[in-house]
């Protein structure tokens, strides 16, 4: 049995601002109809696999679960209570693939959320090649054919020839250029794809051996789970007396049992925008542009367009990224420094950093269209069928006008319908609800009025997702 083991913890700063800290890199659709996280399950389809295991942090979890769901392939989604790197996210991935098939050592196929592959038939030959070298105990990396001297990149020497594979004559870290350009020269060096493939109890086996401290705190962190919806919580203490590590460092550079299998497959982990004009489609000028866009004089630029016009005249090697609250102009030859613009965005505290103005929660998602010092203005689009919390606020009161659609608004005992083009007002401290009844999705205005007026002013009393502390 192949479980696919699907790692998507990350925060995506680097393509900021379109990815940010509560919604990365990961879960939107940057090249192609379907988010990175979608599109690296969907390439499976080609192979007889289980359910795949998702492992996210607290935060993105009901984005995990949609996603996953839009494409009919939600499985088990472990939630780590704060990221230890990978090799304890893997052990947990391994012990919860042994007890929930105990009577089957699975392979598992480990995968990150956030990378493209446009070659995949080549992906899936390079996959089932590494199959029965996994079955026989083979700890297999994918080592990426590479086709430039790239220093982002780590880079995995092979060692002699085996069967469809090479054995690992070692790791290296990132190189300078000049020692990068002498890797790819010889032709005995692959790009790290940070991809693997090992039986479950081969790699707790290793990691025993080689890291048992890892081992052993997130064997104990398993043996108080608790599991709400599709999700499996950990038990925090242990999970956090984890030392945090690689599964490069942990295990890979020290067991005797790591192969490399070639992948030569249009790999790319879009570590900067100007990675995302290098896989897109581009103009006869040599622009990768989406959105509404009019250019003139305009040459080797990416625009990211969002819901307004964006026009160029005579640039050049520019990358041009807007989103509803902020805007990226930078040439690409600098985006990589984009995490210096975030780290003065966290460093002034400003929410533009971690949150789009676009929210998404697990009943639908709201935008907040406007705010001054007293109030905020919202559009709340609730999904068919989907109820917020039961909850209060202590600062703040609010207005809803229904745009489209039925509510069905609770306000202590009372319970009533408000339609289309009718509103209705939650006063400070009462308890309220809003759910939707029907099969379309529920659009309505929220102005919020009061002297605060923080996400945090939320009282939750009942919750269909389990976010009642």
């Amino acid at each position: 049995m192949l479980i696919p083991v699907i790692m998507a913890g990350g925060s995506g700063t680097r393509l900021w601002p379109l990815s940010r800290a509560l919604y990365p890199k990961q879960f939107l659709s940057l090249h192609g109809e379907h988010s990175m996280l979608q599109a690296t399950v969907k390439r499976l389809s080609g192979i007889d696999t289980a359910a795949p295991l998702t492992i996210c942090n607290e935060e993105h979890r009901f984005i995990v679960a949609e996603q996953l769901r839009a494409i009919n392939e939600l499985g088990p989604i472990i939630l780590e209570p704060e990221g230890r790197n990978t090799a304890p996210a893997i052990a947990l991935a391994a012990e919860v693939a042994q007890q929930q098939h105990a009577d089957n050592d699975p392979l598992l196929l480990v995968l990150a959320a956030d990378h493209i592959i446009e070659d995949e038939a080549a992906f899936i030959s390079a996959v089932q090649k590494a199959v029965p070298l996994a079955e026989q105990g083979k700890m297999v990396t994918f080592g990426i054919v590479p086709n430039s001297a790239h220093t982002g990149y780590g880079y995995i020497k092979r060692g002699k020839e085996k069967e469809s594979c090479f054995s690992v004559d070692s790791f290296v870290e990132k190189p300078d250029q000049i020692t990068a350009q002498q890797y790819v020269d010889s032709g005995e060096y692959y790009w790290n794809s940070g991809m693997f493939l090992f039986k479950a109890s081969r790699y707790l086996s290793e990691l025993q051996q080689h890291r048992p401290d890892i081992a052993q705190a997130c064997a104990a962190s398993l043996q108080a789970t608790t599991h709400d919806l599709d999700f499996i919580r950990v038990n925090k203490a242990e999970f956090l007396a984890c030392p945090e590590d690689s599964i490069d460092y942990a295990v890979m550079e020290k067991t005797t049992e790591a192969v490399v299998v070639p992948l030569d497959a249009g790999w790319n982990d879009i570590g900067a925008w100007s990675a995302l004009w290098e896989v897109g489609d581009k103009d006869s000028n040599g622009n990768v542009v989406k959105g509404d866009v009019i250019l003139e004089d305009t040459r080797n630029c990416l625009i990211q367009g969002g819901e307004r016009l964006v026009t160029t005249i005579g640039l050049d090697n520019i990358v041009i990224v807007d989103t509803k609250d902020a805007l990226l102009v930078a040439t690409k030859d600098k985006v990589q420094e984009v995490k210096i613009i975030v780290n003065k965005l966290k460093a002034q505290e400003r929410s533009e950093a971690t949150i789009h103005r676009q929210v998404y929660r697990p009943w639908g998602q709201y935008d907040s269209v406007d705010a001054g010092h007293r109030h905020q203005v919202k559009r709340i689009t609730v999904n068919p069928g989907a109820k917020l919390s039961v909850q209060m606020h202590h600062h703040r009161a609010e207005h809803w006008v229904v745009v489209s659609g039925t509510a069905k608004v609770t306000k202590g005992d009372k319970t009533f319908l408000v339609s289309e083009n009718e509103s209705t007002y939650i006063a400070i401290g009462e308890v309220h609800a809003l759910e939707n009844p029907g099969k379309l999705p529920l659009e309505l205005i929220e102005v919020q009025s009061g002297s605060y007026l923080g996400e945090d002013d939320i009282v939750r009393l009942e919750d269909n997702y389990g976010r009642v502390k």
